[in-house]
């Protein structure tokens, strides 16, 4: 096991993005570290404003920070919203990180997306394929914000001494989730589908493409655990891939899907639809070298997952807005984009943190 060289114990620590599925799982892994969670309601910070970031940030002054704030979707948000995608997503990560600095955080740890890998990145995708090769058109936008994102942090250890790190997941999954069939990622698309197919008795169920595009899953409490992992044993400037380090074709994962959830129909495609990327798993050499290994299956994950959408936790949010999650990084995605913004549930397990919580809001 490596050493620990920055405790959480006793820290004020700022979840950026607390009500998305990443910043939740995070704010719940955390109650066994004897930390105080911070918040901030969106009524009270705008993150894409600089002023609010900084004041705030000067005002509670957090030991340490996990920017999980993002806007994120599937492939038609993506190519519909270019300009919200790339804007939102570099403001708000500039201000906050250049507000970490100037507030002197002890730690901050950036959140990516897999996405920002070359599309032909040779597989699987080591930490070092960054920027050598295009991007996947359908995300570009996201990708590039993502980029600058990490290469910020690495900017300001380099020219500042900041102990900023930057972790990238794979496809995430798991409570929390957005279940919208017009902006979800193809996990949740494909339970609500599923289920509806159940209940409606329907004969079949459509996926978009060939099926044949293969993905990585993590379940997001797995990739929680991960980050603060890695918040209290790494220390550098190359950015570090969290993954389960498997994949599975689509087609397959529409078929386990069905099987947990209980459709016996016919699964059909698509093939007007883009496939995105033909496969994206990423090296988790580095990862592993470090001492974490994921805990949940992608099958037992996928019961979960059901369970928190039958037990209505997971609420239908369409086009989420910078306090969501950075969930999912799937470009698999399903029917239209809307252009309505629907607010985050919050999570019972979130209200009911057993550490001591400054309650400063939705984050």
């Amino acid at each position: 096991m490596p050493e620990v060289i920055y405790s959480l114990a006793g820290k004020r620590v700022y979840v950026a993005g607390h009500r998305g599925m990443v910043g939740s799982a995070i704010v719940r892994r955390l109650a066994s570290e004897g930390c105080e969670i911070l918040t901030a309601p969106r009524a009270e910070v705008d993150l894409r404003r600089q002023e609010q970031v900084e004041a705030w940030m000067s005002k509670y002054r957090p030991d340490a920070v996990f920017l999980a704030a993002a806007r994120v979707g599937g492939i038609l948000a993506n190519a519909t919203y270019p300009a919200d995608f790339l804007y939102d997503n570099l403001v708000l990560q500039a201000n906050v990180i250049h507000a970490a600095h100037r507030a002197d955080v002890g730690k901050l740890m950036f959140l990516g997306s897999s996405c920002i890998y070359p599309k032909f990145a040779d597989q699987p995708i080591v930490e070092e394929a960054l920027l050598t090769g295009s991007l996947e058109p359908t995300n570009e936008w996201y990708a590039i914000a993502k980029i600058a994102g990490l290469k910020l942090c690495a900017a300001y250890r380099k020219q500042h001494g900041n102990d900023f790190i930057s972790a990238m997941p794979t496809n995430l999954y798991g409570p929390g989730d957005n279940f919208d069939l017009d902006s979800s990622h193809v996990m949740p698309a494909l339970i609500r589908k599923a289920h509806e197919a159940k209940i409606n008795r329907q004969r079949e169920i459509c996926i978009w493409g060939t099926g044949t595009p293969r993905r990585e899953f993590l379940h997001v409490d797995d990739c929680a655990d991960a980050c603060l992992h890695l918040m209290k044993t790494y220390s550098a400037e190359s950015h570090v891939n969290v993954g389960s380090g498997e994949d599975i074709a689509i087609l397959e994962l529409a078929h386990l899907v069905s099987k947990v959830v209980g459709f016996e129909g016919k699964i059909t495609h698509d093939s007007s639809k883009p496939d995105g990327t033909p496969r994206k798993l990423l090296s988790v050499d580095k990862l592993r070298t470090l001492g974490w290994s994921p805990r949940i299956g992608l099958k037992e994950g996928i019961a979960g997952a059901y369970r928190s959408f039958l037990d209505g936790h997971c609420l239908e949010r369409s086009n989420r807005a910078i306090s969501g999650d950075l969930t999912g990084q799937s470009d698999i995605s399903f029917e239209r984009a809307k252009t309505s913004t629907l607010s985050a549930p919050t999570l019972p397990t979130v209200a009911h943190h057993p550490s001591r919580m400054a309650n400063l809001g939705e984050g």
